[in-house]
């Protein structure tokens, strides 16, 4: 049996990217709960050809229905092309260049384009991963030929994180925005702390791995320029079987969500899901929704 020494033993992989430092923690608080939308269908189907297609479909609790339909081919050479049509009538290619260029470099390149108004923009983003080092740089041109560009990076060191962040306008030759996080992780909990928002908005995540069927996590928000009170979520992750598992999450306000998956078979997973106010219950206002996966 490990010890407990050997448990907490620092990850040596690469760094996360900067938005993914507390990626466990907010996982864990956010995905999964299907209460979001009244019905949510995603069907998964591989192509002969290898062309992988997903088709979405989500009705919400209120609003009309969206969906899209999404084709990606994997070419040689670490390329990727993937094209996509939504209920916005938004055409969007993606190309991708994995390990193409360089190693530990990945370069994508999106196009998004409206039948009825024309050219809805362009964006460049390069992910260079190698070490202990990951960084990234996102350039935006807008139809009207406005150009934004974010860049991050995380470096890492014996389980430490450290990264920043900086938005920038060319037009107006300003910077838009700044953000720098720090973070420690291990096989068994990691736990982060983030200022965005221009160093406004400020969260402390915190995630472990109880054992091999119980996860945990907690994450508290301030917002010095509002002046608000510190928001908080707890939630917690039970796995029933190899197939299904349940979720629970709490916050401040009381509002609290609970969620249950299975995998039904090989090619259908089932959730449901519902939020409730605790200090309501006997009002309405508490919502319900389910999901359905089906793969071939």
């Amino acid at each position: 049996m490990a010890t407990l020494a050997e448990k907490v033993t620092p990850v040596k992989v690469p760094p996360p990217a900067f938005s993914d430092i507390a990626k466990a923690s907010n996982d864990l608080i956010n995905k999964d709960f299907y209460h979001t939308a009244a019905a949510a269908l995603e069907v998964k189907l591989k192509a002969p050809n290898g062309v992988n297609f997903t088709a979405k479909g989500t009705s919400p609790h209120g609003g009309p229905v969206s969906s899209s339909l999404e084709g990606k081919k994997a070419l040689s050479n670490g390329i990727s092309i993937t094209q996509s049509w939504n209920t916005a009538n938004l055409l969007a290619t993606k190309v991708e260049l994995n390990d193409t260029i360089t190693s530990g470099l990945k370069a994508e390149v999106l196009s998004n384009f409206n039948p009825a108004t024309g050219n809805q923009g362009q964006k460049v983003n390069l992910h260079f991963k190698q070490g202990l080092l990951h960084t990234r740089f996102f350039g935006d041109v807008k139809a009207n030929g406005a150009l934004s560009a974010t860049a991050d990076a995380v470096v890492s060191h014996e389980g430490f994180l450290v990264g920043g962040e900086v938005g920038y306008d060319v037009q107006k030759a300003a910077i838009t925005k700044y953000s720098a996080a720090v973070g420690y992780t291990t096989p068994v909990y990691n736990a982060a702390i983030t200022a965005t928002n221009s160093l406004n908005i400020f969260t402390a995540s915190y995630y472990q791995k109880v054992n091999s069927a119980v996860e945990a996590g907690a994450k508290a928000t301030w917002d010095a320029k509002q002046g608000s009170a510190v928001g908080l979520e707890l939630a917690a992750k039970y796995k029933v079987d190899s197939a299904s598992f349940a979720k629970a999450k709490i916050n401040n306000l009381g509002i609290a969500s609970l969620a249950y998956n299975t995998k039904v078979n090989s090619g259908l997973t089932f959730g449901v899901g519902g939020s409730f106010d605790t200090q309501k219950l006997n009002e309405s206002g508490h919502k319900l929704g389910t999901s359905f996966t089906f793969e071939g």
